[in-house]
């Protein structure tokens, strides 16, 4: 079987043309090689021998004719390699198709009848046609929305409701019923109805077909069993002992069906079913196509797919055949006999047609309770419990479909329970996309990656957040509540920068959401900051303006982001004197003064705690009549008072005024305080003017504003 977890492959081509994918037998017959042609035939034929009788017990679930089933075999298979883009692909009748099939027309039209036959063709050529249209529409990608727990759920559902369903054929007995329950309830309380030689033989080919495949799994045991349980059938004469046979199988290739396709009221009728077999077709075809890359390394277009099996539908309803999918089995069997190009399914047809002319004859023989034998065995192994047991334990959203799909399945109509797993798979992308991860995270202990780490504590002043996910209209409300929440929470981190390399799409809704972050944040005296815009991200940001509005400064690289901020942006002092951390790797040489955490209170000082004057202002004293009265402190640490300053300025710490209340001010003189920004020097104001010294000032900005005036330059010139 194949492996159902490997690489995601990109399946989709959405630059195509929609002649692109018509051309595809053109391509295909241009580019098959010689050496293919022996691989192919043995595949096809290995292949052929599961196909024939799957077509015949199939059509049984589906309770349609037997030729239908040969017809939808043949036809499907050609057609679909044709114009799919899998090279291993092995499309036909499935069990889940033919449940789905029988499910939703025996509510409308009665079995068996010459309209019900009719209905089946033209639900093919609807699906058929909705999987068209998706494929020319370049809508494959579509079904990467569909979760795979929808097919593992319906699967599941189906292969139960088709054992339930063999119960009486394979006993031999006849209690019309219309639910599961109703033929579970009937088959047990009239056992003594039983038809025993048909129960025996039934019986007896499910388990020579399990002994078989005990001894060799590669033999055909199903078509072996076929045949043994006819001739016992032919010998003993049992069909004229109540045994019910299938009867003579048609001598001639698939005829041209006559099809309603004007009726509106059946189309009408029809329409719930084939969107649910068109899509359920879908879903499954390209799970087997994800598969099989994960094996080969093809990567196969989704959209071809799609118009493959739409082709394929389309040309089995024409042909007086019925709805047809990809098929697991047989795909896996192909690919293990080493197919290499889709002309090992047309050989599988081929030998099919071969096969039905040839053994025909024996299918008035053929009993109907081997095919439910078959049928019941076949059914059991669609119960994948290995991956039903991996969905369970994994994520709860996963598990949840999985059981809906099934329930659905066993409850009500098939058609309606697909169509509630897609919604159900679909709503929870909705959620899932709609509520990304927005992750607070600070540098691992080697500060080479950024991770969440809620059990450290991170900087006081500069706040990282990571956004998994897009920033579009279902998912912005969301990302900004989480934002905010931690601004709430930490008013003091008035900086934020945004790792946005997970965002791969914003729309307008998300820049709305970004200019009222960014407006937030500067509001409060503080801004923010992105590192790692993806290119179509920054795209829509330059077309809408928000590049501007952010300011292309506030863009930074990566690996420089936290040194540009650190040594531009944030705070020394609160570093220094209110943060006991080292957060950054830029902390790990700073000078923490942790015995006046706590005292120093630099961020609750007010801004008009003491007289202001401008840099240009202090310009002009310096060079003025009283220049001889001014006294300039610089309360900065002393590795910053080195890389630049005032050359009036005298070096006088905050730690040091604070901590020693003896420190000496000239008592008469005018006393301008200088920092990096200014929040230093207010608290050393503060403090000086506790201590009866008032005739000071705090230089506006600091050393920044000092040197973007061009004054630093200038002094020391």
């Amino acid at each position: 079987m194949l492996a159902k977890f490997g690489p995601r492959v990109n399946l989709s081509s959405v630059y195509k043309p929609a002649i692109f994918y018509l051309e595809r037998p053109y391509r295909l017959f241009r580019s098959y090689q010689r050496s293919h042609i022996r691989p192919d035939l043995i595949a096809g034929i290995t292949v052929a021998v599961i196909l024939l009788p799957q077509g015949i017990a199939f059509a049984f679930i589906a309770e349609l004719p037997p030729q239908m089933g040969i017809y939808a075999a043949i036809v499907g298979a050609i057609f679909a390699a044709l114009w799919g883009s899998s090279d291993q692909m092995q499309t036909g009748p499935t069990n889940s198709i033919s449940l789905l099939v029988f499910s939703s027309l025996s509510g409308i039209i009665a079995v068996g009848s010459p309209e019900y036959v009719i209905a089946a063709g033209m639900v093919a050529l609807m699906a058929g046609l909705f999987q068209l249209a998706m494929g020319l529409a370049r809508l494959g990608i579509l079904v990467n929305f569909v979760s795979h727990s929808v097919i593992v759920g319906f699967a599941s559902g189906a292969s139960i409701l088709i054992a339930i369903r063999q119960l009486q054929p394979l006993l031999g007995m006849n209690i019309p019923s219309d639910t599961i329950v109703g033929t579970l309830t009937s088959t047990i309380t009239n056992l003594d109805q039983v038809h025993w030689p048909t129960a025996v033989l039934g019986i007896g080919v499910m388990v020579f077909i399990v002994i078989l495949r005990r001894i060799n799994p590669k033999l055909p045991s199903a078509l072996i069993s076929m045949i043994l349980a006819s001739v016992i059938v032919y010998l003993l004469q049992l069909d004229k002992a109540g045994v019910s046979v299938i009867g003579q199988l048609p001598h001639n290739l698939p005829p041209l069906a006559k099809l309603p396709i004007f009726d509106l009221a059946l189309i009408s009728k029809l329409s719930p079913g084939a969107l649910a077999i068109g899509a359920i077709g879908l879903v499954q075809t390209s799970a087997i196509a994800r598969s099989l890359a994960a094996r080969t390394g093809q990567r196969p277009d989704s959209n071809q797919e799609f118009v493959g099996q739409g082709m394929a539908n389309i040309a089995s309803g024409l042909f007086s055949g019925y709805p047809v999918t990809g098929s697991f089995p047989r795909t896996a069997i192909s690919y293990e006999a080493g197919a290499k190009s889709p002309f090992s399914s047309i050989f599988a047809a081929l030998f099919v047609i071969i096969a039905m002319f040839a053994l025909g004859p024996m299918a008035a023989y053929l009993p109907r309770t081997a095919l439910a034998g078959v049928v019941i065995v076949i059914a059991y192994g669609m119960v994948d419990t290995v991956e039903i047991r991996r969905i369970w334990q994994g994520a709860a959203g996963d598990a949840a479909i999985m059981v809906i799909t099934l329930l659905g399945t066993l409850v009500i109509s098939l058609e309606f329970a697909v169509l509630i797993g897609i919604l159900v798979s679909l709503a929870l992308y909705v959620l899932r996309t709609s509520t990304p991860r927005v992750l607070a995270v600070i540098p691992d202990p080697t500060f080479k990656h950024f991770n969440h780490q809620p059990a450290r504590e991170g900087c006081p002043q500069l706040i990282i957040i990571e956004i998994l996910g897009d920033l579009y209209f279902g998912a912005v409300n969301h990302v900004e509540e989480i934002i905010l929440e931690h601004l709430k929470q930490s008013p003091d981190q008035r900086f934020l920068m945004l790792r946005m390399h997970s965002v791969a799409h914003v729309d307008f809704s998300g820049i709305h959401m970004l200019e009222s972050i960014v407006h937030t944040y500067r509001e409060r005296g503080g801004d923010v900051f992105m590192v790692r815009v993806g290119p179509p991200v920054m795209r829509i940001m330059e077309s809408t303006g928000f590049d501007l509005y952010l300011g292309k400064e506030n863009f930074l690289e990566d690996d420089t982001a936290i040194s540009h901020l650190f040594y531009r942006k944030l705070d020394p002092a609160i570093c220094i004197y209110e943060c006991p951390w080292r957060v950054f790797k830029e902390c790990q040489n700073l000078p923490k003064r942790s015995d006046l955490i706590g005292i120093s209170k630099i961020g609750e000082v007010p801004i008009d705690s003491a007289p202001t004057i401008t840099p240009a202002q202090l310009w002009q004293e310096l060079h003025g009549p009283e220049k001889e009265n001014l006294h300039i402190l610089d309360v900065r640490e002393p590795r910053e008072y080195s890389r630049g300053h005032i050359p009036q300025a005298r070096l006088l710490s905050l730690a040091d005024i604070l901590s020693n209340p003896d420190t000496a001010v000239p008592p008469n003189a005018k006393i301008i305080l200088v920092c990096r920004r200014g929040r230093r020097s207010r608290r050393a104001a503060q403090t000086l003017q506790e201590r009866g010294i008032t005739n000071l000032a705090v230089m506006e900005g600091g050393m920044i504003a000092w040197e973007a005036a061009g004054l630093l330059e200038a002094v020391e010139l």
